[in-house]
């Protein structure tokens, strides 16, 4: 299985993976932004679209690298990932589900001024303007799309604890 968490920069999937994976028995956080970031660091580089999600080879990498560990490890892999293009959902979506695959995919949301806090007052990264890009195109696929696809948890007033612990007893029933 997969636990996929999605939302834009500063809604917690990160920490919120972290604590997931330590309530669900066997399993593992994969962060499928290092895909991305193999992808990146080819030479001479691939053409520039400024984020690897829009190389073609991305999506599909993902779906394998998470089927091969599953196939494996067996368990349930925890995704910390900001997906925003419905396409590109809709293929990995259905390329774990042509593998036989579930999915149990939630949204982290929280209100655009907790985001933009959280954002530029992030102790670890620092205030970056590249996450703060990601708002706006958040905000739109949640009202087009996204909060449709997903199990919505908003995270504006809960900790990452209170969060992830949601998030287990939803996926253990």
């Amino acid at each position: 299985m997969i636990v996929w968490l999605n939302g834009t920069h500063g809604a917690g999937k990160t920490t919120t993976s972290t604590l997931v994976q330590q309530l669900i028995a066997d399993s593992r956080v994969f962060d499928a932004e290092k895909v991305g970031e193999t992808l990146m660091d080819i030479k001479p580089g691939l053409p520039w679209t400024g984020n690897f999600q829009h190389w073609p080879p991305w999506r599909p990498l993902v779906v394998e690298t998470a089927r091969r560990v599953l196939d494996y490890t067996g368990g349930t892999l925890v995704v910390p990932m900001t997906v925003l293009v419905e396409q590109y959902w809709r293929e990995i979506s259905t390329g774990l589900a042509e593998h036989g695959i579930p999915v149990r995919h939630f949204v982290l949301h929280a209100d655009q001024d907790t985001l933009r806090r959280r954002i530029e007052g992030d102790r670890v990264l620092g205030p970056s303007a590249f996450r703060l890009r990601y708002l706006e195109p958040y905000a739109e696929a949640a009202r087009t799309w996204l909060h449709a696809e997903a199990e919505v948890v908003d995270t504006t007033h809960l900790t990452p604890a209170q969060a992830a612990l949601r998030i287990a007893e939803a996926v253990k029933n």
